[in-house]
């Protein structure tokens, strides 16, 4: 019901829009997946039984020309693991200021990575979805302004952005936001060459204790007991409360049309905090036979660095708390910093077959190997149709 509404309303503001003289786009795409892994062991939201949902999404997206140098543009999303519970990913409003320059303002994609712009769009790129290791990160979006610039430099296309505002995510069942976010692009390309580089920086808050997830509630409660007991140093340092962090990205792309290859790497950094550095990058190659494009993606994701905090921690124990509070107490600060470790490979398999213009059916084969721990190894089969109209 919330979509049907969501979708009529979009469709009562184009006719409107359209009574209007204004020139107006309506178009589409959808992703169709089912994924089903070897184990009951949970990889990308899949585990041993059979999923529809978790990776579908269908969207609406309407654009309308305002004047002469002004574009309006909504999108409307609605994803399977949400109950199709539709809403507003994009709402923006572009000003053409000329040939090369252009601003936008209002609920805009963060140009983080290659494909940002057509994240959701699984047509338009040869995997089932984007390599999960570098693109799964807890914000996609940015409700602020963006400046573009595009340059010709002889063959080659030179497209650099600022991005500035807030955004939220959700990090371990709780709202993560971030302000004052600013982020840096550059893209250089031509027919066949594409590389590009990213940083950013932002003011992050993160309240645990607000957190839907017993895991979240659990270390947001249990840095309160760390200030309650005395340590309130400790606790400051721990919490992730209007602290800097900053996004890096590289990646480089050549396609020639026949065949493929490039890849992509991030690091992610939250100071000051329980978070440890977040370091990915996947290589991918593929080649295509009329309709048929088999691919093959190596991922590789680690979150590195010693635990931090250590004298202040050590602090505890010398205390003259009680041994059990005290060791207790530790525990939280030093597994908070630990449970946020990851390290795994994945390597996948990918086959698109071009059934017609528009849609393609998709499949693929990960197997994902975790360093230190291959309990947690598992084999994922996902099969997609990706459609855009």
């Amino acid at each position: 019901m919330k979509l049907t509404k969501t979708l009529l309303t979009l469709a009562v503001a184009a006719s409107f829009s359209a009574s209007s003289m204004a020139e107006i786009r309506i178009n589409g795409f959808g992703n169709i997946n089912t994924g089903i892994t070897s184990t009951d062991d949970s990889f990308l939201g899949y585990d041993d039984t059979a999923d529809f949902s978790n990776e579908s999404l269908f969207a609406l997206q309407v654009s309308g020309d305002i004047g002469k140098n002004f574009t309006a543009t909504a999108q409307v999303l609605a994803r399977g693991n949400e109950d199709y519970s539709p809403e507003f990913e994009w709402a923006y409003l572009n000003y053409e200021i000329n040939d090369n320059w252009s601003a936008q303002a209002g609920r805009l994609r963060l140009p983080l990575f290659s494909f940002s712009d057509s994240l959701d769009v699984a047509y338009s790129y040869h995997w089932v979805t984007a390599p999960s290791s570098v693109y799964n990160v807890p914000f996609n979006n940015i409700d602020g302004l963006k400046i573009v610039n595009t340059t010709n430099l002889n063959n080659w296309n030179l497209n650099t952005s600022l991005s500035v505002g807030q955004y939220k995510g959700t990090i371990l069942g709780a709202d993560n936001i971030g302000q004052n976010a600013v982020l840096l692009s550059a893209q250089l390309s031509n027919m066949e060459w594409t590389f590009r580089g990213v940083v950013g920086r932002t003011t992050t808050t993160l309240d645990l204790t607000k957190s839907g997830l017993e895991e979240g509630q659990f270390l947001g409660n249990g840095f309160n007991a760390i200030e309650a007991a005395g340590f309130t140093e400790l606790a400051d340092n721990l919490r992730v409360d209007e602290d800097s962090g900053e996004f890096y990205g590289v990646s480089f792309m050549y396609d020639n049309m026949e065949y493929f290859f490039g890849g992509e790497a991030t690091s992610i950094r939250l100071n000051n905090t329980f978070a440890n550095d977040d370091d990915a990058f996947y290589v991918t190659a593929g080649a295509r036979f009329n309709k048929w494009t088999p691919s093959i993606t190596y991922e590789r994701f680690e979150s590195n660095g010693d635990v931090k905090f250590a004298d202040q921690i050590a602090a505890i124990s010398a205390s003259s708390l009680p041994s059990e509070t005290a060791q207790g107490l530790s525990a939280i600060a030093i597994g908070a910093q630990m449970a946020q470790l990851e390290d795994y490979d994945v390597v996948t398999a990918t086959l698109r077959y071009d059934l017609d213009a528009g849609i393609a059916l998709k499949g693929d084969v990960s197997k994902v190997s975790h360093e230190n721990n291959d309990t947690l190894d598992a084999t994922l089969l996902r099969l997609g149709v990706n459609f855009v109209f």
